[in-house]
């Protein structure tokens, strides 16, 4: 299984409605790509306060790398991918990506 996370500086002032949009749009993902297990995000519930402005993520899972790789070509990811680079504070600086095989 891979685990794909996601986190992001979203720029200041973003309504809460685009970022709803933007998460409901990579869920729904799930029903297009096989291997695509779930969708899960939302705003850092840490207590800890080591963000470093990272407050929104989403994590999904897929079966194996193939799904992954699935997912990362298919035409609505990577739609929905410049829609967030471009609602990052500082566009792709305010995005980290982090896979891990588990």
């Amino acid at each position: 299984m891979i685990r794909h996370i996601v986190l992001i500086k979203f720029k200041s002032g973003i309504d809460q409605n685009v970022i709803d949009s933007l998460f409901d749009a990579l869920a729904d993902l799930g029903r297009e790509i096989a291997g695509m297990r779930g969708f899960d995000g939302g705003v850092s519930v840490s207590p800890e306060n080591l963000e470093q402005g990272f407050r929104h993520g989403f994590c999904i899972d897929f079966d194996d790398a193939t799904a992954r790789d699935a997912y990362l070509v298919h035409p609505t990811h990577q739609a929905l991918g410049a829609e967030l680079v471009k609602a990052a504070e500082g566009e792709i600086s305010g995005l980290m990506v982090f896979d891990l095989a588990m």
